[in-house]
């Protein structure tokens, strides 16, 4: 499949539209220390997945009740913590591409719906669609979240992109059989630089009518 026979475009949020590295790094570096865990070890696993599956790895010891609020704490950190997130790179260009193109896009991602708002407000990133772990039951690697989106966009995941700069962000994809598109060096059927790029192989293939050899770029 090429770029030209994607119908939809599902993007992960934190480190893909929206650049809240440092926040998301801060947040688990105090929650390490106030729950008595190296911080490289958090670091090393935290990205892209839900708040809980990280503390259910990290203290196994905890009780799910204990488990259930260390994931709330962490969130809390997260919350306020909005002076250096915004957009990622070629974000704004790629979703002005996709909304002049008439393709549909939605949002996927670990957060829960309250720090996925925030963050995207403060990126100023409105997606018509988004899929939070408050609305699945399993969070990534399962795919559910990308079948969501896809099913909420009415469009079958085969022909969906999924855009993400983690593992198990592009694992879910990859589950979902959707075509993935993968950041800061990732394995993906599209490896990308930034943002900036993804919006030229979409321009260019709509518009001048590229081939499927668009889908190995970069």
């Amino acid at each position: 499949m090429g770029i030209r026979d994607i119908r939809a475009v599902l993007f992960d949020m934190d480190g893909t539209l929206v650049d809240s590295d440092a926040a998301v790094e801060r947040a688990w570096t105090v929650w390490s220390g106030e729950y008595d865990v190296p911080a490289a070890d958090v670091l090393a696993i935290a990205h892209g997945s839900p708040a809980e599956s990280t503390v259910v790895r990290m203290r196994p010891d905890l009780s799910a009740a204990d488990q259930a609020a260390a994931a709330a704490r962490q969130l809390e950190l997260q919350y306020d913590d909005l002076s250096d997130v915004t957009a990622t790179p070629g974000a704004v260009e790629v979703l002005g591409v996709l909304d002049r193109l008439g393709l549909p896009w939605a949002v996927v991602t670990s957060a829960d719906n309250r720090l996925a708002k925030v963050r995207l407000a403060a990126a100023r990133v409105s997606p018509p669609v988004l899929v939070t772990v408050e609305d699945i039951s399993r969070g990534k690697p399962d795919p559910e979240g990308y079948l969501h989106a896809a099913e909420l966009l009415g469009v079958p995941p085969q022909q969906c992109l999924v855009v993400e700069d983690a593992a198990v962000g592009l694992a879910a994809g990859r589950a979902a059989g959707a075509v993935t598109a993968g950041l800061k060096g990732l394995e993906a059927d599209i490896r990308l630089t930034d943002l900036h790029q993804l919006a030229d192989l979409i321009s260019s293939a709509r518009t001048e009518g590229a081939g499927s050899d668009d889908l190995t770029a970069g």
